[in-house]
């Protein structure tokens, strides 16, 4: 199933839930109480028999499609953001690198590689990553 650009598709067992994006804020995905107690709301009326932990499930699957969407769009720097910020910056490196492994030719993801090896130490490695992106240019 297709979702309208302004959304993801969410499945909870056989059925097929078009989520709107506007339920979650930045790169983390942070879920927007106001916002998603009305979606919640959406759809009990809809699917009288959701649960309310049917429901805590579906909103929690949710985020997770979201910062998984968000990942893929950014080509893995929202993320790789994140997990700096964390100070998890081999983590991050990890990261980057695996998306660098889908799309060798992002030099974007080249520079943020750069920097985060350059924040742990190893400016060699660092270097050679920034101009690797800056050649991409």
């Amino acid at each position: 199933m297709n979702a309208p650009a302004d959304h993801i598709v969410v499945m909870h067992g056989n059925l097929s839930v078009n989520i709107p994006r506007k339920l979650f804020k930045g790169p983390e995905a942070i879920p927007l109480d106001n916002e998603v107690n009305k979606f919640r709301k959406t759809l009990k009326d809809r699917y009288p028999w959701l649960t309310e932990n049917s429901l805590d499930v579906l909103m929690k699957n949710a985020r997770r499609v979201m910062l998984t969407t968000i990942d893929v769009e950014t080509s893995g720097k929202a993320q790789a953001k994140i997990l700096i910020e964390q100070g998890k910056l081999e983590l991050a490196v990890k990261h980057l690198k695996r998306h660098l492994e889908m799309d060798p030719e992002d030099p974007d993801v080249w520079y943020l590689l750069g920097e985060t090896l350059c924040k742990m130490g190893k400016t060699e490695e660092g270097y050679a990553a920034m101009n690797r992106g800056r050649d991409l240019f």
